[in-house]
């Protein structure tokens, strides 16, 4: 073999290997190799389980099936779970580790704002990008954070309008969990119902802590409350398995939906399966999507889930369409971008649209929240929801509520000239990401 021939050849290899034409490696190629890990950052343990352990199965599901496609740019998918135990401080430290010594290329998990919040400096250090997908309170927007459950426009607000306006509510009572969603949600609430006329005596506010057991007295309280002759309703932002006893409780106490309505922002199918429903029967929730929903998208999800979980009366439920969504649209970025890299991916999620699973389309918006139908379900006595009432088609999140002072001439748009998660529109300054 002649020279000529010689460097011809080990060219040619070079360049297949990742070699520039000078010889050297090039880096975008010899670091982009392998498996693309995903961080998968879900409670398997502890109070939050009965919520959080179906949305890591979720993962696996979703990341197998796009493994049976054959992955995504020539690459296979490989999940990295860990198990934050309900433990807000840990969140942090398990997102270090996937982050810093696992290198996933994206994170999906948490449940609570208080788990976010604890997760968000830490993907801000490292550049890490995570997908959150749950209902929460709104009133932050980051840029390493994409959020594609509902913000309190896409499902707070409009089922008190629902119970307002359908219903003929006029008394209520707030009941929470005591940590920032709930408290954040009823301050954005009470602010509202008093922009409606309602005064202080009809808002009853309680907050109990997670995993909270004992409701007969709160109960009571609450049916005392609404003994007073105006139409009174429950908004209920309790989360976790303290739902379980609290529904139990009011079943003991003869509350029914005719009585006391409650409309839950955190109970779903999952949490149902755990329960015995039928006196729920006709309660509330307020979702962005139902199991029960008829679609071709749906119907071939519900099928897929079924069988991935071996089990024909697993159910699904809204954060794992949330997730689902937000997994489609991690793909399509990728895509995009021709790169697992941070800052490229961030750049090109902004604009993805892809279907969601109840007939419409989710787009991901310049302040990192989506595009969301809105539906309020009633129980049925199955544990399953009748949809009685929904959007006019998808309504965009909005990161800032425009019922608190604070937050009122505030916006979050992360594409050029503006790039701030807290842009104030009156002073013109950006003050943050509100995290």
């Amino acid at each position: 073999m002649n020279r000529r021939d010689f460097l011809k050849t080990v060219g040619g290899a070079g360049l297949a290997l990742g070699f520039g034409i000078q010889g050297a490696i090039d880096p975008a190629l010899a670091a982009e190799s392998g498996s693309i890990k995903v961080g998968i950052l879900h409670s398997l343990s502890g109070t939050m389980a009965i919520s959080e352990s179906t949305l890591k199965d979720n993962m696996l599901m979703l990341i197998a099936e796009q493994n049976a496609k054959g992955g995504v740019l020539g690459r296979k998918l490989e999940p990295v779970v860990v198990d934050p135990a309900s433990n807000w401080p840990l969140f942090a430290e398990k997102a270090r580790e996937l982050l810093a010594k696992e290198k996933v290329a994206a994170i999906f998990g948490c449940w609570t704002s208080v788990s976010r919040k604890s997760v968000l400096p830490v993907v801000e250090e490292l550049d890490g990008i995570l997908f959150y997908p749950v209902q929460f309170e709104g009133e932050e927007s980051s840029r390493n954070i994409f959020y594609t459950g509902a913000a309190p426009n896409q499902q707070a607000i409009p089922a008190v309008d629902y119970l307002m306006n359908e219903l003929g509510i006029t008394r209520w009572v707030l009941a929470g969990t005591d940590y920032v969603y709930p408290r954040t949600t009823n301050k954005i609430l009470e602010a509202y119902l008093k922009q409606k006329g309602v005064k202080d005596e009809d808002i009853m506010i309680n907050y109990t802590p997670f995993g909270q057991s004992d409701w007969q007295s709160i109960v009571t309280q609450i049916k005392q409350f609404g003994s007073a002759g105006k139409p009174t309703a429950v908004v209920s932002t309790i989360n976790g398995d303290a739902n379980v006893p609290f529904y139990r409780e009011l079943a003991n106490q003869g509350i029914k939906s005719e009585d006391i309505p409650v409309v839950a922002f955190s109970v779903g199918e999952q949490e149902l399966s755990g329960m015995d429903t039928k006196p729920l029967a006709g309660q509330l929730a307020a979702w962005n999507y139902f199991e029960s929903i008829k679609t071709p998208e749906n119907e071939a999800y519900i099928a897929n889930w079924k069988k991935f979980k071996n089990d024909p009366k697993a159910v699904t439920n809204d954060p794992m369409e949330a997730e689902y969504i937000a997994f489609k649209m991690w793909i399509k970025a990728l895509e995009k971008a021709k790169t697992t890299k941070a800052d490229a991916v961030i750049e090109a999620l902004v604009g993805i649209e892809v279907p969601n699973l109840t007939g419409g389309t989710a787009k991901m918006l310049p302040n990192h929240y989506i595009t969301k139908p809105v539906f309020i379900g009633e129980i049925k006595p199955d544990g399953q929801f009748n949809v009685v009432w929904k959007s006019k088609g998808e309504v965009p999140g909005e990161a800032w509520s425009k019922y608190l002072p604070g937050s009122k001439d505030l916006i979050a748009d992360w594409t050029p000239p503006i790039n701030c998660g807290a842009y104030n529109t009156v002073t013109k300054k950006c003050t943050g990401s509100g995290g």
